[in-house]
């Protein structure tokens, strides 16, 4: 990457992003209750998580029940908790990657190249992570979306976009913004350095090319002449 500035700034979208996938992985605003017809009167927010169940009441703070067993979990849940373990997991092994590639440190000293491979694999690892966050929230953001206009459910289990979605949203743009600028940028650079060896070498074959041939002409003028 010509520029390290660009790599601070991949770095510092790369930690929003996972900050962002962190919190929406642990927080239990997935599923928020829908006040709507009948439950416009009733004074309980419930919240759904991929942990946890949560409840508040009117003036009640908030209180929180892990899920007792894994397998009673649906299968959605299950992959979404997965999913986003993956991806904060690859976030941040991504993140550390690319600090060890950066130009301002010395962990790979005058290789250039290898720094830049590095880099490349770090934002693979990045834009990865950014799809490992954006499936589960989408998914889920669709089932709740689908089930809110479902005429066969009462109003009682019907559910709205929680924080968290929205959160997971934002992160996985940081993340691919800072997978994509580590990738894209250093893929050019990696090509631009293959151009100018290549450029390289037929210049020196050229010349070489050149003095063979008139030393071959002075050689014959020396035999003819002597």
């Amino acid at each position: 990457m010509a520029n390290s500035a660009l790599e601070i700034v991949a770095l510092l979208l790369t930690v929003i992003g996972l900050i962002g996938a962190a919190a929406s992985t642990g927080m239990p605003m997935w599923r928020v209750t829908a006040f709507i017809g009948e439950n416009i009167i009733v004074f309980e927010t419930r919240y759904e998580g991929l942990w946890m169940n949560c409840f508040r009441q009117a003036n009640i703070r908030m209180q929180c029940k892990v899920y007792d067993s894994l397998l009673a979990l649906t299968p959605d849940l299950q992959a979404a908790r997965g999913l986003m373990c993956c991806a904060v997991a690859l976030a941040g092994l991504g993140l550390m990657i690319s600090i060890a590639g950066m130009q301002c440190t010395s962990c790979i000293q005058n290789n250039n190249r290898a720094k830049r491979m590095v880099l490349i694999v770090a934002g693979i690892m990045i834009i990865l992570s950014c799809l490992c966050v954006l499936i589960p929230v989408s998914w889920t953001g669709n089932a709740i979306i689908r089930d809110f206009y479902n005429p066969l459910l009462l109003d009682a289990q019907r559910r709205e976009l929680g924080e968290a979605l929205y959160i997971g949203w934002v992160a996985a743009v940081f993340l691919l913004a800072g997978g994509c600028m580590f990738t894209c940028c250093n893929i050019e650079s990696e090509d631009k350095g293959s151009e100018r060896y290549a450029y390289s070498r037929h210049a020196h074959a050229h010349t070489h090319t050149h003095t063979h041939t008139g030393l071959l002409t002075i050689t014959k003028l020396w035999t003819q002449v002597y």
